[in-house]
């Protein structure tokens, strides 16, 4: 693409991660001449730090230092928007395929309706993790949809749109866990009626951590909504567990409604029911929990802007 046939404002794209994966080639070959790709890790002990100097045109590889009072990712993206030279701002992750027109559409969604987000679909690659896809699909993509919560997998903004500054955005970036969950209480965002695959889990530890850790968001991002959670998986495990036909009948089928209404093609939504029944038993272990892992780091969250790095 040559700047001449470029048709959106100039954007920088943001993906931090510790290695070179396909969606780093994907998103490189769609960038205009007037964009840039940050490829944001850690330190130069990751794998990517050796493409320094090898990269395509327009990508950039950028170190965001070990994260201290904040989340790896806050950190890698409070960097990267620092460093970035655009107004525009895309986030990624790097864990979904990017379509060829992934960038192109993101920007056009921008100049329809302002800040924009794409909806995640989690799928599970362990028994536990899919045993969480209903769960996921109503509380992460059904919430995403329809609660204006930005994803941080693909969220595109302005630098302007931040209701408080980006100075404070930033501040509040650097003291916290959740990126996205920080973006949605900044910037006022609309959902593309569109999805993203994200494969999740890989072990039982990983997706037990992952429910901790996403239990957390919500109760730091949205308590009402966390303590509504709460009650409504104690009521439902009660129904299904003393009238198991009504209850079991019921849960499945709001979830097979939201599956069938962002197109989910699994099976998983049979799930719903056995999912239900345990789930007081792994919300009572997220509310108990003290610290979790994520991304090869343990954390002990205890409120929002508290958050202390323990070694692994």
């Amino acid at each position: 693409m040559t700047s001449t046939d470029q048709d959106h404002a100039p954007t920088s794209v943001l993906l931090p991660t510790v290695r070179w994966t396909d969606a780093c080639e994907e998103v490189a070959a769609q960038l205009g001449d007037r964009d840039e790709l940050l490829v944001i890790c850690d330190t130069d002990a990751d794998p990517v730090a050796d493409r320094r100097g090898t990269t395509p045109d327009g990508v950039r590889i950028l170190l965001a230092g070990e994260p201290e009072g904040c989340s790896g990712k806050a950190n890698a993206i409070a960097a990267g928007m620092e460093a970035a030279d655009r107004d525009r701002l895309l986030w990624t992750d790097d864990d979904f395929a990017h379509p060829d027109d992934w960038l192109a559409t993101l920007n056009a969604d921008y100049e329809r309706q302002g800040p924009t987000t794409e909806i995640p679909v989690f799928v599970g690659e362990d028994p536990l993790a899919r045993l969480f896809e209903p769960a996921y699909a109503i509380g992460g993509t059904a919430a995403v949809f329809a609660g204006g919560i930005a994803w941080g997998g693909a969220v595109i903004f302005e630098r302007d749109d931040l209701r408080d500054g980006e100075d404070a955005f930033l501040a509040d970036l650097r003291r916290t866990v959740s990126d996205d969950g920080t973006l949605s209480e900044h910037v006022d965002v609309t959902a593309a009626d569109r999805t993203r695959t994200v494969p999740c889990g890989g072990s039982l530890r990983g997706s037990l951590e992952r429910f901790v850790r996403f239990f957390r968001i919500m109760r730091f991002h949205a308590p009402r909504a966390a303590a509504f959670d709460v009650a409504f998986a104690t009521a439902f495990a009660a129904l299904c567990l003393f009238a198991p036909v009504i209850g079991v009948t019921l849960v499945t089928a709001v979830s097979a409604a939201v599956y069938a209404r962002f197109g989910i093609r699994r099976a998983t939504f049979l799930l719903t029911g056995p999912s239900v029944l345990v789930s007081p038993v792994f919300l009572g272990y997220a509310i108990a929990r003290r610290t979790f892992v994520w991304g090869g780091r343990r954390y002990r969250w205890r409120s929002p802007f508290d958050v202390e790095v323990l070694p692994e």
